[in-house]
Parts: structure tokens; C-alpha cells; sequence
């Protein structure tokens, strides 16, 4: 079944949740801020700005404070733990045509630099990399689910309740759910070309993309929330 949902509205709900979280609430953007650029010059090692995330991904309304350390250092790594899982087919993918690329590189020197195997290294290894986007694209539809749910009940294991997850979105339905996501992608195009043009003003573009940075950001775990809890979750 495919159902389209008012993403207007979606879109709406989710700039007045951003706004009314942060507008006005300035020690708390401040501090969103720093946890991002902490997350970022730590490699993702102390991910307390996506533990802030799973809150808002998890429902929170209004956007929540920013306490409870420990809890979000333990839920950041929760997320990143199951966006790698989730990446493993992805990963697969890219060691078999990669294995298969190396052994005919090996073939091409044994052979004295043989073009036909050079070109079949070559060829796997282009090859191998379109196969992993396509799977990487189709794994993050279940996987951004996956991470919702978990958010949504506080249990890593729910995270890839397959059944639970796939009934979820049968229920949204997937019409409705990849148009969601694709409106997002467009959006979060849009705002990196905005941020790209800001990034250049010296000094103060550079302030401005760190504000709406974090903004984006709220909107968009707002934003996927929102749609998550269009349908009630199978138990």
C-alpha cells in the first residue's frame, strides 16, 4: 500500500520545533554547538551531540535540555554502534570486488602488465563501488528506521526488530516514506548550498554555519520523529 502524508505540514511542525527550542534559548544552542564541534575534532569518540540527537529522534517535545551526560556520551555510542551494523553488507560488498580487483591487479603484473587484466581490476573495483552505493542507499531506508525505533524505545536490540521495523513502514507506507526521505535529502542540498556560500563571508560565516548547523540538525531529527509517529509502532 502506498500513502503520502502532508509533508508540508511535516516540514512546518519541524521549523517551529527547531525554532522554539533554540530561538531564545541561547546557553543551550551555544552548547549544542561546542558538543558538535567536540563530537567532530574527537572523530566521533565522544558523541554526546548525537546522544542530544537520539532525544529529538526518540520524540522529545519540546526539544529537550541538554543534562544527563552520561546518558548521552551511552546513547551517542548506542547510534554510531548501530549505524556501523547496519554498514556491514556495505562493507562486504566493497572487500569482495576489492579482493576480486586486487587478484587481478596480482594477474596483470604476473602477466607482464596485461591490459585485459588491468582493465578487469579496474572494472571490478568501479564496479564494486556502484554495488555498494545501491546497497548503501536501499540498507538506509530500514536502517534509519532502525535507529528511530531505538530512540523511540530505549533498547538497542529494537534497532533491528526486522518484523517490526518493515510492518512500521508498510504501515506508513514506503511510498510515503522514500518521498521522505528524498525531501529531506533535497533540503539538506539546498542547506549546504546556503552554508557553502556563508562559509565564505570571513569570520562571521563561519559563526552563522555553526548556529544553523545545529538548527539543521534539530530540524532534522525532528523532522524523521515526526514522520516515525504518523502510524503507531507494532509492539
Amino acid at each position: 500500500m502506498i500513502t503520502f502524508m502532508d509533508y508540508g505540514n511535516v516540514i512546518g511542525q519541524s521549523i517551529d520545533y527547531a525554532k522554539e527550542g533554540l530561538v531564545g534559548k541561547w546557553g543551550r544552542w551555544i552548547i549544542l554547538i561546542v558538543l558538535s564541534l567536540i563530537q567532530i575534532f574527537t572523530l566521533f569518540l565522544v558523541p554526546l551531540y548525537t546522544g542530544y540527537m537520539v532525544r529529538v529522534y526518540g520524540g522529545a517535545k519540546p526539544a529537550p535540555e541538554v543534562d544527563q551526560w552520561g546518558k548521552l556520551f551511552v546513547d551517542g555510542w548506542k547510534l554510531n554502534i548501530i549505524g556501523l551494523i547496519y554498514m556491514i553488507p556495505v562493507l562486504i560488498v566493497l572487500f569482495i570486488f576489492g579482493g576480486f580487483a586486487a587478484l587481478s591487479a596480482i594477474a596483470s603484473e604476473t602477466a607482464g602488465g596485461d591490459p585485459s587484466a588491468a582493465a578487469a581490476a579496474v572494472a571490478s573495483l568501479l564496479g564494486g563501488i556502484l554495488v555498494a552505493i545501491i546497497v548503501a542507499v536501499i540498507i538506509s531506508f530500514i536502517a534509519t528506521f532502525g535507529m528511530l525505533r531505538f530512540a523511540h524505545t530505549e533498547s538497542f536490540v529494537q534497532a533491528f526488530n526486522f518484523s517490526a521495523i518493515l510492518e512500521h513502514i508498510g504501515k506508513i507506507g514506503w511510498g510515503s516514506w522514500i518521498i521522505a526521505v528524498i525531501i529531506l535529502f533535497v533540503l539538506s542540498f539546498i542547506y549546504g548550498l546556503i552554508a557553502g556560500i556563508l562559509s565564505m563571508i570571513p569570520i562571521i560565516g563561519w559563526i552563522i554555519e555553526l548556529f544553523l548547523a545545529v538548527a539543521f540538525s534539530v530540524f532534522m531529527a525532528r523532522y524523521f520523529a515526526i514522520v516515525y509517529e504518523s502510524e503507531p509502532a507494532p509492539a
